[in-house]
């Protein structure tokens, strides 16, 4: 299983980090996805700028607080957690994603791989929120 954690503060307001980060439908400042499927309520496709897909199923969504999904490609299956924390000059996310590769051989880069994930969602995020 290997693991990752990024934290970040944000000068918004929880209400606006939580829905940006949640709301599904809207994800074209996502500059590593083509597009979002949206399956059903709980379930959802992201496909990768090269077309390849992730399966995501919410397993937890408690507003403006913590959200979780389960996730699953042909390559590896994990677990995503989210913390939102509302602070006196804005929001803390803790966001921390650990998952099992399915390759024995993607297990030596997929620690770097998640973190250059991680790097590249929340600085989109914070041109998102016009934070930069």
């Amino acid at each position: 299983m290997v693991k990752s954690n990024i934290k970040a503060i944000f000068k918004s307001d929880i209400a606006k980090v939580w829905e940006t980060v949640t709301d599904n439908r809207n994800y074209v400042w996502r500059s590593d996805l083509s597009k979002i499927e949206i399956l059903d309520d709980g379930k959802f496709v992201e496909y990768r700028k090269d077309g390849f897909p992730t399966m995501f199923t919410v397993t937890r969504k408690e507003p403006c607080s913590r959200y979780e999904f389960d996730m699953e490609n042909k390559n590896m299956r994990g677990h995503w957690i989210g913390i939102f924390t509302e602070t006196a000059d804005g929001t803390v996310i803790d966001f921390t994603e650990e998952v099992t590769v399915k390759n024995p051989f993607m297990k030596l880069l997929a620690g770097l791989y998640l973190k250059k994930q991680q790097k590249t969602y929340v600085n989109d995020l914070k041109k998102e929120l016009r934070e930069r």
